[in-house]
């Protein structure tokens, strides 16, 4: 077992990733071993985007290439599309939502929100990502559509 010691810092390798910081994390990738980059690993895996997300980028910039360094990125990498895809989805499954929501007919649908009908397929398989300001309109006009609009 890795007897992995920090310098310069309050928390210990027995803390939760979460306190450890960019320098307890740097340490952990450069002299841990599986079981510490197995506990930074799933703290990304909780927050792609966060805290500990943002540290692992800080320690990679100085510890490349050596050491668990590159799988450690390449699971970042990884979780990060893993995330994006899941996102995607949720939005696609959104979009198809709200149009049936809506009662109306896709083309109808898409020129009621500003775009084509071919665009509105692409947000709805998940291929492309509608805008912010798109799916505000989209959930504005389910919202708004009255039961006597509904019939054409």
């Amino acid at each position: 077992m890795n007897n992995l010691k920090f310098r310069n810092i309050i928390a210990t390798p027995e803390d939760p990733v979460e306190c450890w910081g960019a320098e307890g994390i740097h340490t952990a990738i450069e002299r841990g071993s599986l079981r510490y980059w197995r506990r930074i690993v799933a703290a990304i895996e909780k927050d792609p985007w966060g805290k500990v997300s943002r540290e692992v980028e800080e320690a990679l910039a100085s510890s490349r290439p050596y050491g668990a360094s590159e799988l450690i990125a390449r699971s970042v990498e990884y979780i990060r599309n893993r995330a994006q895809e899941a996102e995607r989805d949720i939005v696609s499954a959104e979009v198809k939502e709200l149009i049936e929501r809506s009662g109306l007919s896709r083309r109808e649908f898409a020129s009621r929100i500003g775009t084509s009908s071919s665009r509105l397929s692409t947000y709805e398989s998940g291929k492309v990502i509608p805008s912010a300001a798109l799916m505000v309109r989209m959930r504005r006009l389910v919202h708004t559509l009255q039961p006597s609009d509904l019939s054409g």
